[in-house]
C-alpha cells in the first residue's frame, strides 16, 4: 500500500556506462538547466538539480519541475500509484553518453523533458511492469512547451527519442516502505530485480494544497519486453 504522501518511482534504466553499481554516487548540486531546454521548459524547473556518478563518470542530471500538478482526491490502486494527468511536465534529464530505457532501447547522449504516461492496457504489456506508472522522455527540442502534452503527441515525440516504434519509457515504481525519507538524496538497491534507485523530493500540488513527494529513481535495471 502506498504511504498517503504517495510516493513516485521514476526509472533512467540500464545505462550502459556502468560497470560497478556498487560504486554509484549521488549528490545534490546547484547547476543551471540546460541550455539545450526550451526557455519557457527551463522557467518552470526548481533551482538545482541531482547527479548521480560511477566513479569520476557523471550517468545523469535531473532537473525536477518545481510544482508537479496532482489530481485533487485521489487513490491509489494497484496499478496506478501517482495523481498525475498523462502528459504532465515532471521534469528534464541529461545524459552525458548513450544509454538505453526500461526496454533496452538505446537513447543517444543529450537532454530530454520528462513527462508521466501510462502504459496501455491490452495484452501486449502483460507482466512487463508491476504499475502503469511511467515516465516517458522527449527529445529536448521537440518539447518546448510546458503545458501538459496531449497522449498522442506525447507517444510521437518519446519514440524520437528512442528512434523507435515504442516511446522511450521510465517505469515508475513505489518506494521502499522502509526507505529513510529525510535522507533523500541516497540511493536504494533492490538486490532481487538487480535495480537501482535514488530517492530525492519534490511538489505537488493538488487545489490550494502543496505536499513533498519522494521520486524513486532507478538508474540500472531493465523490465520485460
Amino acid at each position: 500500500m502506498v504511504r498517503q504522501l504517495g510516493f513516485l518511482a521514476v526509472c533512467v534504466l540500464g545505462l550502459s556506462s556502468i560497470a560497478r553499481a556498487a560504486d554509484l554516487t549521488i549528490e545534490s548540486v546547484e547547476l543551471a538547466a540546460p541550455e539545450a531546454l526550451a526557455a519557457e521548459v527551463a522557467k518552470t524547473l526548481a533551482p538545482g538539480s541531482f547527479k548521480v556518478t560511477d566513479g569520476k563518470k557523471v550517468v545523469c542530471e535531473v532537473w525536477l519541475a518545481a510544482k508537479w500538478p496532482a489530481k485533487a482526491g485521489f487513490k491509489a490502486t494497484e496499478e496506478v500509484l501517482y495523481p498525475f494527468e498523462v502528459g504532465e511536465l515532471i521534469g528534464a534529464i541529461r545524459f552525458p553518453r548513450k544509454t538505453t530505457d526500461f526496454r533496452n532501447q538505446e537513447i543517444a547522449a543529450g537532454v530530454y523533458t520528462l513527462r508521466y504516461g501510462q502504459q496501455p492496457v491490452d495484452g501486449n504489456h502483460v507482466g512487463t511492469s508491476p504499475t502503469r506508472d511511467f515516465l516517458l522522455l522527449s527529445p529536448a527540442a521537440e518539447d518546448k512547451d510546458p503545458a501538459r502534452l496531449d497522449k498522442d503527441k506525447l507517444f510521437k515525440t518519446s519514440k524520437d527519442a528512442a528512434k523507435s516504434t515504442h516511446p522511450a519509457i521510465m517505469t515508475v515504481l513505489p518506494v521502499p516502505a522502509d526507505a529513510d525519507l529525510d535522507a533523500t538524496p541516497t540511493l536504494v538497491h533492490e538486490e532481487a530485480k538487480e535495480m537501482w534507485s535514488a530517492l530525492i523530493k519534490g511538489n505537488e500540488v493538488a487545489g490550494d494544497k502543496t505536499s513533498p513527494r519522494v521520486l524513486n529513481l532507478v538508474i540500472v535495471g531493465h523490465g520485460g519486453e
